[in-house]
């Protein structure tokens, strides 16, 4: 029996920005325990259809048992966020009124070790949010080329040593396959420096495979034009992330989508004026306060930006 987690992150502000929307059409897309949405539907009773997407079958039965009480509204999707439109479709939903995407993996996820998420766990290198793909992390690292891993140690984890680490793997697997997050953890821990700051390496080259495994960034810089379609007039779409890989693309999608003008950059300075599709509704993240950093440490990275369509 997995428990279900604490509150959400972010959670306060989150219904704050959506206090003074009239919700009738809600989709969270990345479902989880089912905390945020059990609290807007609780806040909101006027949303006539709830959809909650998730890709992890046990995040749906716990998310499926917490939101009961909305069992006649709710519909729960198995799969990613990304296929946002088949979803609606299915359901033949043309537009929505809010959509929340909590992005990352979440600490439900972490606290199973045969997830495999986690370096300080004895896991298998599995790293699959949806237990249905065929890659994972395990793949990855004994067969994929010195090259390969270096370059997703390099652009997914920003981890300085990662030519260091892509050769140790090679070196080791070379002798024995590394199956365990464990075994990484041997493999690794000698060739990455740590300092007496900063986060332990291993969390980058961990989240470099996460993302890799799962495909994250790529299927957030697709939805975002996906989800501002659907949105209705007045419709708002939170997101949050919890690294600078996420943040970026979050920010980059909502400020074009913001902006009057097309990117000109290399065409001599010519502008190109455009329709903008949303108003920012935060200029900079919302981050978590001092109570909730001592509450729920994880939330202390966490970044949340609102856009509302025009």
């Amino acid at each position: 029996m997995i428990p279900i987690p604490h509150v959400s992150v972010l959670q306060g502000p989150i219904m704050d920005f959506f206090q003074t929307l009239k919700i009738f059409t809600f989709v969270d897309g990345t479902l989880g325990a089912g905390g945020h949405s059990a609290a807007i539907l609780e806040a909101h009773p006027e949303i006539r259809t709830f959809i909650g997407i998730d890709q992890d079958p046990q995040a749906l039965k716990i998310s499926g048992e917490r939101l009961v009480k909305w069992k006649d509204k709710a519909h729960l999707m198995a799969g990613n966020f990304s296929e946002i439109d088949s979803y609606l479709d299915s359901l033949n939903i043309k537009g929505i009124d809010a959509m929340l995407l909590d992005l990352g993996v979440s600490s439900m996820q972490l606290d199973q070790p045969e997830k495999g998420f986690s370096f300080s766990r004895q896991g298998p290198l599995d790293m699959r949010m949806n237990p249905s793909e065929e890659l994972t992390a395990s793949e990855i690292v004994n067969t994929w080329s010195e090259q390969k891993l270096g370059r997703i140690f390099r652009d997914y984890g920003e981890e300085k040593r990662w030519r260091a680490a892509s050769q140790a793997i090679v070196q080791a697997r070379a002798i024995k396959s590394i199956d365990t997050t464990l075994d990484l953890v041997k493999v690794l821990e000698p060739v990455l420096y740590r300092g007496k700051k900063g986060i332990n390496p291993l969390t980058l080259i961990f989240q470099a495979l996460r993302i890799c495994v799962n495909d994250e960034l790529q299927k957030i810089e697709a939805v975002i034009p996906k989800i501002l379609r659907r949105l209705n007039q007045g419709g708002r779409l939170a997101v949050i992330s919890f690294h600078s890989l996420e943040d970026r693309i979050v920010k980059n999608a909502f400020r074009y989508a913001a902006s009057d003008k097309e990117e000109t950059s290399g065409i001599g300075g010519v502008f190109i004026s455009k329709n903008p599709q949303v108003k920012l509704i935060t200029k900079k993240p919302v981050v978590a306060d001092e109570t909730e950093v001592l509450k729920n440490p994880r939330s202390r990275s966490a970044k949340l930006r609102v856009i509302e369509k025009l």
